[in-house]
């Protein structure tokens, strides 16, 4: 967790002089949710998440289930709820953690479809090997889904 936390986002440098990336964000205090809509509602567009191909760090999963959490994912959800959808099939945990707040959280980046291989080529080129596709967006009003599998 220390080596991802002070990585730095050095590939936002190469990202955001690509015409193909359409939307560049670090993940920090409203959680990926947050983050995510706030793209969506900035390009009037609807994403979905896939859950099984977000990355977390060993042992997440068993600290929020014993109730390490902070105050701020739930003020997060309270604030942002009404523009998110989570499948009944995600674990009852997810919620908490895609609405964490990051301190140093990675970069959240929406491309082309057809530039996913040199956008992901670019995150391992600059040492961010777990870089991956977690969702897409789509024509729609402003909205994040979540969902188990693609």
């Amino acid at each position: 967790m220390v080596a991802s936390a002070t990585q730095l986002n050095t590939p936002g440098i190469k990202l955001g002089a690509r015409d193909d990336v359409h939307a560049l964000t670090d993940v920090t205090g409203f959680g990926l949710l947050g983050h995510l809509l706030e793209i969506c509602r900035g390009s009037n567009v609807a994403a979905t998440l896939h859950w099984d191909a977000i990355p977390l760090f060993d042992g997440v999963e068993a600290l929020v289930r014993e109730g390490y959490v902070t105050g701020a994912s739930g003020r997060n959800w309270t604030g942002y709820s009404e523009a998110v959808t989570l499948d009944n099939d995600l674990p009852a945990f997810a919620g908490t953690i895609l609405t964490d707040p990051q301190t140093s959280g990675g970069l959240l980046v929406a491309c082309a479809p057809e530039s996913v291989d040199a956008v992901l080529r670019i995150f391992r080129d600059e040492g961010f090997a777990q870089a991956r596709v977690i969702g897409e967006c789509r024509a729609g009003s402003p909205h994040v889904g979540v969902r188990l599998r693609p």
